[in-house]
């Protein structure tokens, strides 16, 4: 039951070699913010998500202000628990 002890975001902006286009959108640009997370028996995890085009920085906002923060001292085992708790704060103010 180790826990949390450091939470890393970085953003990478992977640009395609050519214009991707689909049915509703296309894009030149796809913002990638990653998450490293480190406990602290040294275990380390990795996840990322992405925008298509803007809004990464929006993402980066709300990671380091108001979910990160949240992981620091939390048992890294629990991670339903934990998802769960970080996706209920995007979703209410109390």
């Amino acid at each position: 039951m180790a826990k949390i002890e450091k939470v890393e975001l970085r953003i990478v902006d992977l640009v395609p070699k050519v214009k991707r286009t689909d049915a509703i959108q296309s894009f030149v640009s796809q913002e990638t913010p990653i998450v490293t997370i480190t406990d602290a028996d040294g275990a380390v995890g990795t996840g990322y998500s992405y925008t298509i085009g803007t809004g990464g920085s929006s993402v980066m906002r709300l990671l380091a202000d108001h979910l990160a923060p949240r992981l620091i001292g939390r048992d890294a085992d629990m991670i339903e628990a934990i998802w769960h708790e970080l996706e209920f704060a995007t979703h209410a103010t109390t």
